[in-house]
């Protein structure tokens, strides 16, 4: 498999009711704006080369178009996934059916595990694996075993002050991890950590080579990566951060 695509799913029209575990409810979640703000999401990533596949709607869903925590790939495995959030479990309906006709042999998880792809960080040969509210021991062992022949270590790391681990931080392309040091259980998991100065420079999209998509909330971060050599990319994406989202949570990278 060698493809670029990128899977991602339209906001709800519900978005706004969206669940919230560690920020208070925002009260003016702009759903149109949030629209907008996908649809350029989705721009960047077709400029950048990527095709993008679109998950049919859940409009009952709210958190439907955070499609990251849906599904965990890696090599030619599709891992779907079941939420520690119930409400959430019905958004997998479907992926089967995109996912296999692609190449991927798609696992299901079932009890008692409970996972969510936004708990996920790959990077060569290691996955780790935020266990928290929503993803459990369980969850991790599962995944263990449907990665099982694909030579990568599998690394349980505590996540409590955020949603997710990806939520707190994520991989550069040379794999120095990033993130926002107040938000990060233990630092020292990772044997390249690179502080950054915003909580939303934590969360970093691999576009290809050195390209990377940021939030624009993030300009502190983006100009501490750009001295690095890297392409920078930023968008807005206000409105999904309101609801603890980011710029990784809206998209699935389908790589070979």
């Amino acid at each position: 498999m060698h493809r670029r695509l990128a899977l991602v799913r339209r906001p709800s029209p519900r978005l706004a009711e969206g669940i919230v575990t560690h920020l208070e409810r925002s009260p003016d979640v702009d759903a149109d704006l949030a629209r907008r703000q996908w649809q350029e999401y989705v721009d960047v990533l077709r400029r950048r080369g990527w095709q993008v596949l679109e998950a049919a709607a859940v409009d009952d869903c709210p958190d439907g178009v955070f499609v990251e925590d849906d599904v965990v790939v890696h090599g030619d495995v599709a891992v779907l996934c079941r939420s520690g959030a119930v409400s959430r479990r019905p958004e997998v309906v479907g992926l089967r059916g995109v996912l296999e006709p692609l190449g991927y042999r798609v696992v299901e998880m079932t009890e008692p595990a409970t996972l969510d792809g936004g708990d996920v960080l790959k990077h060569g040969h290691h996955v780790w694996v935020g266990v928290g509210g929503r993803t459990n021991a369980a969850g991790v062992e599962a995944l263990r075993r449907a990665l099982a022949g694909h030579r990568v270590e599998v690394v349980p790391v505590p996540v409590s002050r955020v949603l997710h681990l990806k939520s707190a931080v994520t991989a550069l392309p040379d794999g120095t991890v990033v993130g926002y040091p107040p938000l990060v259980d233990d630092t020292s998991v990772w044997s390249a950590f690179l502080p950054v100065p915003e909580e939303p420079g934590s969360h970093v999209v691999l576009l290809g080579g050195q390209s990377v998509l940021l939030s624009a909330a993030a300009p502190r971060t983006a100009q501490l990566l750009s001295a690095r050599g890297l392409d920078v990319t930023t968008v807005d994406i206000s409105e999904f951060e309101k609801l603890e989202g980011c710029v990784t949570c809206l998209s699935v990278r389908l790589r070979g």
